[in-house]
């Protein structure tokens, strides 16, 4: 049977009020009765419970975190930087995955709300349609800070750090033509995705600054994972005019590029160039040398989660709306080169 505030009373002959003074640092309590208390605690092996404490001081110190895929690195990153600084202010997290579905995504609102977190950190599904009203009410009667990262919410402000997606994919297209080439073929997302349409205007500005006619046939949409590029890169690859360059934007959709692109026997860069969106560690532990623009994305959560305390400790007005834009750096490491 678990030790309650009531066992430790009894021991202690003490009032339990006087056993929650103790334990929550709260309120004038003589010496000699912490430390008789303090010691029947340690005797009885007894652990305060967070939600009991957290019914006493209206607190739980508890942040939650809402992403959209857990398996993807890039969030993976971008969660190591929010516990860095949460660990740094002593403040616990809870982490929701939605699958990017819009629906998972609200009943894990409801399910932070029902834990009396303090803020919330998000990265919202892409997709700009399915917002219900449902939805876009659950998120405005929250009650609590929320911190956007890299993805917005349509008809609503929140403070957040967002990725310049436009300039990432403009600055990778133009690297590729630079290198000298002028049939580029893009694999990007989902259509109705912003970052989708972000990343193909870069793609475009880029083409269109040189004077490269944009052709549909070199523009393809998967579904931001490694089964969808994997089927358009053989696609490309048995294009009879097919082109030279690939510019994949998703960091898992690279490995799928990388699998067609490999079982073929081609030579990157050779008979095909490719460069990505996000890096992705593992092609370079493997000493693939797949070049990328890459977001700091460890950064990126610091800096989200720094946001998000300066609301919670008033240091920012909770109602003022703060978005910072992060240039991606462009990393070169060859696999963009034009070898005729």
């Amino acid at each position: 049977m678990a030790i309650t505030i009531k066992d430790i009373a009894k021991k202690a002959q003490v009032s339990r009020t006087t056993v929650s003074r103790v334990l929550n640092d709260s309120g004038y309590v003589k010496e000699e009765t912490r430390k008789k208390v303090m010691d029947v605690i340690k005797e009885l092996n007894y652990t305060p419970s967070a939600i009991a404490r957290s019914l006493s001081t209206s607190k739980t110190n508890t942040i939650g975190i809402i992403v959209p895929e857990i398996n993807n690195p890039f969030f993976g990153e971008i969660i190591k930087g929010i516990s860095q600084v949460a660990d740094e202010n002593n403040l616990n997290i809870i982490l929701c995955n939605t699958d990017d579905k819009r629906h998972k995504e609200l009943k894990a609102l409801k399910l932070l709300k029902e834990q009396r977190i303090e803020g919330i950190i998000i990265t919202p599904t892409y997709a700009e349609d399915h917002f219900s009203s449902e939805y876009l009410n659950t998120l405005e009667d929250i009650g609590i800070p929320i911190i956007l990262l890299d993805g917005y919410v349509k008809y609503l402000e929140f403070s957040g750090i967002f990725i310049d997606h436009i300039k990432g994919a403009y600055d990778a297209t133009r690297a590729l033509i630079n290198s000298g080439h002028s049939k580029i073929a893009i694999i990007n997302g989902k259509q109705n995705y912003t970052i989708t349409k972000d990343r193909f205007k870069g793609y475009v500005k880029a083409l269109n600054e040189s004077n490269i006619l944009i052709e549909d046939k070199y523009v393809f949409y998967g579904d931001f994972d490694y089964e969808s590029s994997y089927e358009i890169t053989k696609q490309i690859l048995k294009m009879e005019d097919r082109p030279s360059a690939i510019f994949v934007t998703s960091n898992m959709m690279i490995l799928g590029t990388i699998k067609a692109i490999y079982e073929q026997n081609i030579n990157i860069p050779k008979d095909m160039a490719i460069i990505g969106f996000d890096k992705l560690e593992l092609v370079n532990i493997l000493g693939m040398n797949i070049s990328s623009v890459n977001g700091p994305t460890i950064e990126m959560g610091k800096a989200g989660m720094k946001m998000l305390i300066d609301k919670l400790n008033n240091v920012s007005p909770k109602d003022e709306i703060k978005r910072r834009i992060i240039v991606p750096q462009l990393v070169l490491k060859g696999s963009e080169k034009f070898i005729p």
